[in-house]
C-alpha cells in the first residue's frame, strides 16, 4: 500500500515539473508557450507552423519550416513530424532557428564552415575551401537568398569563370576546367548541407554539370631519364645532400610530398630496411607546419625500400647528427628525417623548389616533384608488378583509382605481355608469320 502511494506521488511530481517547464518556466522568461502545428504539402513533404506571438506593428509572428519524412504508414509519419515539431519549437524558443527566408548563401557558409567544415574536414581542406568562398563565390553569389538559388545563377557563375580576363594571374584565358570543378564541388557540398539541415528542399547544383575534363596522361620519367637523373644527383654538394635522398627516397616508394616531409626517424626501420607512413606534413600561413592523418585508411602503409637507398638514409642520418652538433644549443629536436638549418620541420614545399631548380640547372626534362610518384608507379607496371601491390605501394583506397591513372603505363606492360606471348608462341618468327 505504502508502495503504491510513492508511486502515486512521483507522477504528480512528474506532471508538476512538466507544468512548470511548458507553461510556468516560459512565462516567466517573459514568453508564452509556443503552439505548433503540421501542414501536410505533398505524398512525403509537411510544413511545420509555429506561432510566436507578434510583432512589433501587432502582427501575428509565424515561423514556418518544410520538412521531407519517410514512412510505412501515416501514422508513423505523423509520429515522425511531430518530434521535428518539438526540435522545432525548441530552436525558435532557444534563438537558434535561422529563417530560409532571410538566410542569404555568405550567411550560410559561414555557417557551414563553423558547423561542419571546421569540426570535420583537415585544416588544409577548410583553408582552400574558405580561399575559394572569399574570392569568387561570395563576391559573385554570397547576396542571393539561399531558398531563391537557381541552377541558372550556377551555370552563369561558371561561365563567368571561363571568360578571358578572370584569372588572378594575368594571363590570357579563363580559368580551366579542373579548376572550375573545385568550386562547383564546394557548392555542391555546401548546399547538401542546406538540404539536409531541412534549409531547402533540393540542391540546385545538382541540376548543373560542371566543364569536362580532358584527360591528360600523368607526367613521368622512362627508363633511360631516371638513370640520366641519378647520375646527375651524384653531383650533388654535401648541403644538397638531404635533396638528393629526398628524390631517391620518392623515386623508390611513390610517396606523396606531405608524406615524404612529415617522415621522422622513428618511422625507419633499418634492420627491416621499411618505413611506416602513419601521417602527412602540411603547412598553412595561419598555422606554420603541421601533423596530420594521413590522406585516407590505406595510405597508412609500410614499405620496404631497396637496400641501397636505406644506406643513404643512413649517411643523411651521420649528416644530420653533425648538423645538430653544429648548431649546439640553436637545435630544435623535432625527429623529423627532412629538416631546416636548426632542426625544425622542413617546409612541404621546399623539396619541390629544389627540384625545380636542379632540373633546370642540369637541363633534365621537366617533371614535378609529384610526378616522381607517378615514375614509381610506371616503372613498377611496366616491370610487371601486380597492379594491386602497386595500388597499394602508392596508398589508393581501391585499384580502380591506379589503373585510371595509370593507363600508360598497363597499356605499354599490355604491348610487353603481348611480345612475350608472340615469342613463346611463334620463336623468332616476325609477327607470327612463317618465313
Amino acid at each position: 500500500m505504502l508502495k503504491m502511494q510513492k508511486i502515486k506521488i512521483i507522477k504528480v511530481l512528474i506532471r508538476v515539473l512538466l507544468f512548470f517547464c511548458v507553461i510556468i518556466y516560459p512565462r516567466l522568461k517573459g514568453g508564452i508557450a509556443m503552439a505548433g502545428s503540421i501542414e501536410k504539402r505533398g505524398e512525403n513533404t509537411y510544413r511545420l507552423v509555429i506561432s510566436g506571438g507578434r510583432t512589433g506593428d501587432g502582427k501575428r509572428k509565424k515561423y514556418t519550416k518544410t520538412i521531407k519524412v519517410e514512412g510505412k504508414t501515416d501514422a508513423e509519419k505523423k509520429r515522425k513530424c511531430e518530434k521535428e515539431l518539438a526540435k522545432f519549437i525548441a530552436e525558435v524558443e532557444n534563438n537558434s532557428f535561422i529563417e530560409p527566408a532571410k538566410l542569404t548563401l555568405k550567411a550560410f557558409s559561414e555557417k557551414w564552415i563553423k558547423d561542419y567544415a571546421e569540426k570535420n574536414l583537415a585544416p588544409k581542406t577548410v583553408f582552400e575551401y574558405k580561399k575559394l568562398l572569399d574570392s569568387r563565390i561570395i563576391p559573385a553569389l554570397g547576396h542571393l537568398k539561399l531558398d531563391k538559388l537557381k541552377p541558372v545563377h550556377f551555370i552563369e557563375f561558371y561561365n563567368n569563370l571561363q571568360e578571358d580576363g578572370i584569372r588572378e594571374d594575368g594571363k590570357a584565358g579563363g580559368l580551366s576546367a579542373n579548376t572550375i570543378r573545385h568550386y562547383h564541388r564546394l557548392l555542391h557540398d555546401i548546399l547538401q548541407s542546406a538540404v539536409k539541415w531541412q534549409l531547402i528542399s533540393s540542391n540546385p547544383v545538382s541540376n548543373v554539370d560542371a566543364p569536362k575534363i580532358k584527360k591528360v596522361e600523368a607526367g613521368y620519367y622512362n627508363e633511360e631519364e631516371v638513370q640520366q637523373l641519378m647520375i646527375e644527383l651524384d653531383t650533388t654538394s654535401k648541403e644538397e645532400f638531404k635533396y638528393k635522398v629526398a628524390i631517391i627516397l620518392t623515386l623508390a616508394s611513390g610517396l606523396r610530398l606531405g608524406e615524404l616531409t612529415g617522415l621522422k626517424w622513428d618511422n625507419i626501420d633499418f634492420d627491416t630496411n621499411t618505413i611506416n607512413i602513419v601521417h602527412s606534413s602540411q603547412y598553412l600561413p595561419t598555422k606554420g607546419t603541421f601533423l596530420k592523418e594521413t590522406k585516407n585508411y590505406t595510405s597508412k602503409r609500410t614499405l620496404t625500400i631497396p637496400k641501397p637507398v636505406m644506406d643513404l638514409l643512413s649517411k643523411h642520418k651521420v649528416n644530420e647528427k653533425e648538423k645538430r652538433l653544429s648548431c649546439g644549443s640553436l637545435w630544435v629536436n623535432t625527429g623529423f628525417v627532412f629538416t631546416q638549418w636548426n632542426g625544425k620541420p622542413m617546409y612541404p614545399s621546399t623539396p619541390s623548389r629544389w627540384f625545380r631548380k636542379f632540373l633546370e640547372e642540369h637541363n633534365l626534362r621537366h617533371i614535378t616533384f609529384h610526378q616522381l610518384r607517378h615514375t614509381s608507379a610506371t616503372l613498377l607496371i611496366n616491370e610487371n608488378v601486380n597492379i594491386r601491390e602497386v595500388s597499394k605501394r602508392l596508398g589508393h583506397s581501391n585499384t580502380s583509382t591506379t589503373l585510371n591513372i595509370y593507363t600508360h603505363a598497363l597499356q605499354s606492360a599490355d604491348k610487353v605481355a603481348a611480345d612475350k606471348l608472340s615469342n613463346i608462341m611463334f620463336g623468332n618468327k616476325d609477327n607470327g608469320e612463317a618465313k
